[in-house]
């Protein structure tokens, strides 16, 4: 009937311009009005379904890739593990039914980036064989109302269909950053978001899980504070799955895995690498490795040098060389900053200063390097008060010597106040056991300056016991 309709109208049109022309009317608006309209309507169109309709291209692009699998994925064996037996569900589905259990409909990823998420997901889908579909929160964004809904009754038709056409018992649908998307709402006017949020509810809810092809949907985010709660409650995101950063054992085994196409000299130690890589993510390992393997094709070496893992470590937290050129003045300001850090760290944690150095690399004009402490997640009050007196050690320095401050101390300060606020919210201050939101700025700021000023007097008196280290080492 469409299609009728279609014909009448191709018709019609052309015969009512020439009937007009024909009687006098000036049909050029109309024509303007007439193309405008019909490009507006097509682009919208074609936009809306770009994303992640049935597009030749977009359809390439979402394959599973048959080489990924779970074992090609270091780090992660607590979040692996319970990720496959939430798979389970959906694979075994007669042993699950005896036993009444009703299969996932979501699973969602949390943690920091570059840890692995969406690599997960892939293997997730190799894993069940399922049909997979990637598709990112900002792609369901547009000015154009209803535009976002649509493409995500788009995404699950989609996914369905796939599974049909290419024989497959079920589909994954994965998308990435949905807190774009998927974020709180707030009552108020009623936003293009909102329409979308509330259609991806609709879609989750409309999966029945005893039908085939089942669909199970997967989401990424490293800011799940900001979901909305319709979003995380069972029956929709049924399990949530923190995929956190990697202890050194799982960067051990991340580094083994991305080596593998790399010639290693021989001597080179992977474990030193996983003991000075502590807080890196998968990403920054890989990009260790990479950056290694630049240096080394610069000096044209057959092999990655230990050396050359050392650089890259440096190069992925810092950034690379620089060829600064500073006053002689300020290259001495600068070793005395850092010859404060490092005094500091020897004094408070004897054997933990590796390397100090001047030379610029990214935004700093030297830095000191630390020898790897032993994987640690809790903290006492004496070490983060360290913590805080080693940051403080390059401007106590500077004080020493020069009666005064540069800003070469930022950096140290928001690290120095970032370990204040943790004492705070862990109780470990003179206004014990508190909520920040219920104290007020001028108490936070007495506790705060209190706090630094006692750390800053100390680690000038451990500095100054220390002068002649000084003199002795700006000597050479």
């Amino acid at each position: 009937m469409s299609k009728l309709y279609k014909e009448i109208g191709i018709g019609f049109v052309p015969v009512l311009l020439i009937f007009l022309a024909f009687v006098g009317v000036n049909i050029v608006p109309l024509l303007f009005v007439a193309v405008l309209g019909v490009s507006l309507f097509y682009m919208i169109r074609s936009r809306g379904g770009a994303g992640v309709s049935a597009g030749g291209e977009r359809k390439n692009r979402n394959r599973t890739p048959s080489y990924l699998t779970f074992e090609e994925i270091g780090g992660q064996d607590r979040a692996k593990k319970e990720l496959m037996e939430a798979l389970d569900f959906l694979i075994k589905h007669e042993e699950i039914k005896k036993l009444g259990i009703r299969p996932l409909k979501g699973i969602l990823l949390t943690g920091p980036p570059g840890t692995g998420k969406t690599l997960m997901a892939k293997a997730a889908a190799h894993y069940t064989n399922s049909v997979y579909i990637a598709a990112s929160g900002s792609e369901f964004v547009e000015m154009y109302v209803g535009v976002g809904a649509s493409r995500v009754r788009d995404l699950f038709k989609d996914a369905r269909t796939r599974a049909i056409k290419e024989g497959k018992e079920s589909a994954i649908i994965f998308i990435d950053e949905i807190d774009v998307i998927g974020g709180k709402r707030d009552g108020g006017q009623h936003r293009e978001y909102d329409q979308t949020l509330n259609q991806l509810l609709t879609e989750m809810d409309g999966i029945h899980t005893h039908d085939a092809p089942r669909v199970l949907i997967m989401a990424a985010t490293n800011r799940k504070e900001m979901l909305d709660s319709a979003l995380l409650r069972p029956g929709r995101f049924d399990r949530h799955i923190e995929v956190d950063l990697p202890d050194k054992k799982g960067r051990l085994s991340i580094l083994d895995i991305h080596v593998k196409n790399k010639p290693l000299a021989d001597g080179v130690s992977l474990e030193q690498i996983a003991d000075q890589t502590f807080g890196f993510s998968g990403a920054q390992l890989e990009g260790v490795l990479n950056e290694a393997a630049i240096y080394a094709l610069r000096e044209d070496k057959i092999a990655i040098e230990q050396q050359h893992l050392a650089s890259a470590i440096d190069k992925v937290m810092m950034g690379e060389r620089t060829d600064k050129e500073t006053a002689q003045e300020e290259k001495e300001r600068v070793a005395y900053h850092e010859l404060g850090h490092a005094i500091i760290a020897e004094l408070v944690r004897p054997g933990s200063v590796s390397q100090v150095t001047v030379s610029p690399r990214g935004k700093a004009l030297g830095y000191v390097r630390h020898n790897p402490p032993q994987d640690q997640y809790l903290y006492t009050k004496d070490y983060i008060e360290q913590q805080m007196m080693i940051a403080l050690g390059g401007a106590a320095a500077e004080e020493m010597f020069y009666g005064g401050r540069s800003t070469g101390s930022r950096n140290d300060f928001e690290q120095a106040l970032s370990m204040v606020r943790n004492m705070m919210d862990s109780g470990l201050t003179g206004l014990g056991i508190i909520d920040r939101e219920m104290v007020t700025k001028e108490q936070l700021m007495n506790e705060n300056t209190a706090i630094l000023d006692a750390l800053m007097l100390r680690t000038k008196h451990l500095l100054e016991q220390q002068r002649s280290v000084f003199e002795h080492s700006l000597r050479y």
